[in-house]
């Protein structure tokens, strides 16, 4: 394998924006040799912007391209895993976005043509890479703050999405917990056996009446006996509010939320710092390089990925499970979803 890697786009959206300007201006080791959307302007806005030098009729076509070692698959859910099968049986390594299906055959027929294909295949759970959270997991996995006994995620977006997003998503447990049952699954180093949640409609009955809720708390508990609280809100007036605390038999461990800037205004008023950040985008953009940078390293070394197939999976079983527990509002344990 080349020390660069060609990596081909495969949507155009909000997200594939995002990673379409790491590998130009962060990922020496990475080129975008091309790109698609079904949006055709947007894919050649896109191109002209960055200098990417194809634009793609269709995604077969990138599959079909042998200048092309890798996708980066950036389109709705229910794209993900059709593309994720063709771009294996042509031979390409794959990056996709969270997750992989809403359901676990659909899911595993994608991680099989993965396997089968023998290329590398790993998914987009940024805060994985995110340096607060990487800490954490060193002060849990070093024993720092002794034998893990509670841990707490809170994640609340600035503003829900559109409902248009909602209806095709997945809702909240599979498209924004989703992140939070894999940091659960990296923090901890355990397993999630089950979930009992309580939530409701409290930003907008639009979202009700798509089929979804808004905010939950859910309970977990783990394979090792830790205790767990994830608490999301789709709507948070002052910003993207993004923290964790674990709790050991040695002590604690807690991440406040990134601002634009860490200066402090002191007047006989009061203390003001910046906001949080207000969107993803901006939160998770050191995170967003590295995930990428090391995608892009374990394809040209031909060392494991980071995150998985597997790890999709995992999250979306548990995903699955929380949305039963809601349904029927009692503790659901993963094993009865798969």
């Amino acid at each position: 394998m080349r020390r660069r890697l060609n990596i081909a786009l495969i949507g155009a959206g909000r997200i594939g924006q995002v990673h379409a300007a790491t590998i130009a201006n962060r990922v020496v080791t990475a080129r975008l040799c091309g790109v698609y959307d079904p949006v055709l302007s947007a894919a050649k806005s896109m191109a002209d912007r960055l200098g990417i030098s194809k634009v793609a009729p269709s995604a077969d076509a990138i599959f079909q391209d042998d200048v092309v070692d890798a996708v980066l698959i950036c389109t709705p859910t229910d794209t993900h895993a059709p593309l994720i099968i063709a771009a294996a049986k042509a031979g390409k390594h794959i990056f996709c976005e969270k997750p992989v299906a809403l359901d676990l055959a659909t899911t595993d027929a994608a991680i099989a043509a993965a396997k089968l294909a023998g290329v590398h295949f790993q998914i987009g759970f940024n805060r994985r890479w995110d340096s607060n959270y990487a800490r954490v997991r060193a002060a849990i996995a070093g024993g720092e703050i002794g034998s893990l006994r509670t841990l707490h995620i809170t994640s609340r977006d600035s503003g829900p999405p559109p409902i248009s997003y909602i209806k095709t998503s997945g809702g909240i447990f599979l498209d924004m917990t989703i992140h939070d049952w894999d940091m659960f699954r990296f923090l901890s180093g355990s397993e999630i056996e089950q979930v009992y949640v309580q939530g409701g409609v409290m930003v907008d009955a639009a979202i009700g009446t798509a089929g979804d809720i808004d905010t939950h708390i859910t309970l977990v508990r783990f394979e090792s006996g830790t205790l767990g609280v994830v608490e999301n809100c789709r709507q948070a007036g002052y910003g993207y509010d993004q923290r964790v605390e674990a709790f050991g038999s040695l002590g604690a461990i807690q991440t406040e939320n990134n601002r634009p800037n860490s200066a402090v205004i002191s007047t006989v008023d009061g203390v003001r710092h910046a906001l949080p950040h207000h969107f993803f985008m901006t939160r998770y953009t050191d995170a967003y390089a590295c995930e990428i940078e090391g995608f892009v390293d374990s394809v040209i070394q031909g060392k494991p990925v980071a995150v998985g197939g597997d790890d999709g999976r995992r999250a979306l079983a548990v995903g699955l499970a929380a949305k039963l527990s809601y349904t029927e509002q009692r503790p659901v344990r993963v094993s009865e979803v798969g």
